[in-house]
């Protein structure tokens, strides 16, 4: 038993304990959002207005390929059946810095715990009114694009539900589960993280991407019992020495803000 003891002590010098935190009252994700103009624009600012924002009503699925790219972003599978969309290079400026096109800042998106969910709802999502490239002369600014990337502990009975408009892509391990492409008003999508022969246990990445082209509104209502980015602290070895010396038992270790 000493032996053991002591086996334990000197691990806890030389790694790190992870403990999981208690389910948190809200998370706070980071988002980052991209600022354009609507076809069209004349505004004299430098900036050309973007052939695939104010230009197009309509569902338009299968914009962007099943399977997410190296970089991290949608890849182009638009074709003459998607008529919202006006080729590769005008799609990637959504979620890339383009000079002359888009201006990017970042955000944050919070989820707040209710009823066991974390929800976020705006029914009127304009978060970069009066700001980046403005709003075109209009009441709120209805040209822009989000993109937001975390990670999840798979569990069993996960779901992640989705109403919102214009185009929404969800892709969970790199895979498409939510597409609600187009310029629509708000449209509706749920994906059951049990069909998705994920192992419980692991940690997988999740990715969400978000456009607003088209005037009139903006809804955004993400309801989930996911914890996306699951916050852990870590414990340092010397920390779980001084744990281990004092033989209390009962001893409670808290999260640190």
């Amino acid at each position: 038993m000493k032996r053991n003891l002591l086996t334990i002590m000197a691990i806890g010098l030389s790694m790190t304990m992870i403990i999981p935190a208690a389910k948190a009252d809200m998370i706070n994700l980071d988002v980052t959002y991209r600022d354009f103009h609507g076809y069209g624009w004349m505004g004299g600012d430098g900036y050309s207005g973007h052939i695939d924002f104010e230009n197009y009503l309509g569902t338009d699925k299968g914009i962007a390929q099943t399977t997410l790219g190296a970089d991290g972003k949608p890849v182009y599978a638009g074709e003459a059946g998607n008529p919202s969309t006006h080729g590769e290079t005008a799609f990637n400026q959504w979620y890339n810095n383009a000079a002359g096109v888009n201006m990017a800042m970042a955000g944050t998106l919070t989820f707040n715990e209710s009823g066991g969910n974390y929800v976020f709802n705006d029914p009127s999502f304009f978060p970069l009114d009066g700001q980046l490239l403005g709003n075109d002369g209009r009441n709120h600014n209805y040209h822009f694009t989000m993109e937001l990337h975390t990670s999840f502990t798979y569990q069993a009975g996960q779901v992640f539900d989705f109403t919102g408009d214009d185009d929404v892509w969800l892709f969970i391990n790199d895979q498409l589960v939510i597409d609600l492409g187009g310029v629509h008003g708000a449209q509706s999508a749920s994906v059951n993280l049990d069909t998705l022969g994920l192992t419980a246990g692991n940690n997988y990445d999740f990715d969400l991407f978000f456009a607003e082209r088209h005037t009139t509104e903006s809804n955004f209502l993400a309801t989930t019992n996911i914890e996306l980015n699951n916050p852990v602290v870590p414990l340092p070895g010397a920390v779980l020495l001084g744990i281990l010396g004092l033989g209390i038992s009962g001893i409670k270790l808290r999260k640190y803000a």
